[in-house]
């Protein structure tokens, strides 16, 4: 999805309910939930909000909750003042503050811890904004907040992994953007879109599509919405080798004729390699380099059981070693083995350190056996 001069591009019946919701809720001051799949484009939807509200002339500020830590998150949204924590060399407003008469996009909020939401909900309910680190209140705000998420929040609350109480607040307004599978008319109309918008930016002529390459780009499900659309386009663009695109031009899972599967696996190990790589080498933190990928699905569960079973090769089944190995805070091990949990990628830690001692055993014999006289090595032989 992608809106030019205040509009929505698409001619299904669904993103014309959706156009008409997006405009009652602009009408309003309410509270909007958006959801849907990662990549349908729910950041722009909340743009539009804004910019058809009365708030249009103050200012938008978003946050996206997934991957930062407690700490940080509350930092910044709601600021600190000097001395709070290390770094804090000055006070500083959060973004409740900065977004005073204006509007708050929260995206993935579905991903907040539970001490997090108990902090939004009282905001929501008193307007009431207090700095990490004051002793009081700082100052009272009036902000819109817009929330978005892709997860099923009502079975969060089941799983008792979002507040209810929480759930009602953001709720009053609820736009669901479907994806683009369930609105396939959009798709012909996306297509010729970004065709013309990548090629401007790239300089280049646009190219057309045959009518079996727009067959085959239309019938595909699209599991990344959207953002994947884009990129595909932007890929046919900058590689376009003639005026017409046929089919032969089009990404393999596209077409239905996907790389071997030694290619694929051997790219996604590469990937999971530079991923370990820039945690172990670089001090990069796991929640920075491989949470959001996969939140945004550019990254597998394939992917990310590579990534940890690496991790545990190196710290040897210890997950508690394997939480400072990928740069997180201690306090972050209870919410790495739940995330890891969730997404069915936790693996048992035996395995790691049977495979370390039998590995450890293999070298302590290998070492016996050199240093050992060649009489007593072979004793016993017949």
């Amino acid at each position: 999805m992608m809106h030019t001069a205040q509009q929505l591009i698409g001619v299904s019946g669904a993103l014309r309910r959706l156009q008409e919701d997006l405009e009652f809720a602009a009408r309003s001051d309410a509270k909007v939930l958006i959801t849907g799949e990662s990549g349908v484009g729910k950041e722009v939807v909340a743009r539009l909000i804004h910019q058809r509200s009365a708030r249009r002339n103050a200012s938008m500020v978003t946050i996206n909750c997934a991957g930062l830590p407690d700490t940080l998150l509350e930092s910044e949204l709601f600021g600190h003042v000097r001395g709070s924590f290390t770094g804090a060399y000055r006070d500083r407003p959060g973004l409740l503050e900065v977004g005073n008469g204006g509007t708050v996009f929260m995206d993935e909020v579905g991903e907040m811890s539970l001490r997090m939401q108990a902090l939004l909900l009282r905001f929501l309910e008193s307007g009431e904004v207090q700095r990490v680190g004051a002793d009081r209140m700082q100052s009272r705000v009036d902000v819109r907040v817009i929330a978005a998420t892709n997860r099923n929040l009502l079975d969060r609350i089941a799983e008792k992994e979002f507040r209810e109480d929480l759930y009602y607040r953001l709720n009053v307004i609820h736009l669901l953007i479907p994806p683009l599978r369930e609105r396939r008319d959009d798709v012909q109309v996306l297509l010729p879109y970004f065709l013309r918008v990548y090629s401007q930016r790239h300089g280049v002529p646009a190219p057309d599509l045959s009518p079996d390459a727009l067959r085959l780009l239309t019938a595909y499900d699209w599991p990344g919405n959207v953002r994947e659309l884009k990129n595909v386009v932007e890929r046919l663009v900058v590689r376009a080798r003639a005026a017409v695109i046929a089919p032969e031009d089009l990404p393999g899972e596209i077409t239905g004729q996907p790389r071997g599967e030694r290619e694929k696996s051997s790219e996604r190990a590469s990937a999971a390699e530079s991923m370990y790589e820039r945690m172990v080498r670089a001090g990069e933190s796991f929640w920075a380099v491989v949470y959001p990928p996969f939140i945004a699905r550019d990254l597998t569960r394939d992917d990310l059981r590579l990534i940890v079973r690496k991790g545990l090769e190196h710290a040897r089944g210890n997950y508690k070693l394997l939480v400072s190995l990928f740069n997180m805070p201690p306090t972050d091990y209870k919410r790495f083995l739940n995330f890891l949990r969730k997404h069915d990628c936790h693996m048992p830690f035996q395995r790691f350190r049977s495979a370390a001692g039998t590995r450890a055993q293999a070298d302590s014999e290998t070492t016996r056996a050199i240093s050992e006289p060649p009489g007593d090595r072979y004793r016993g032989v017949q």
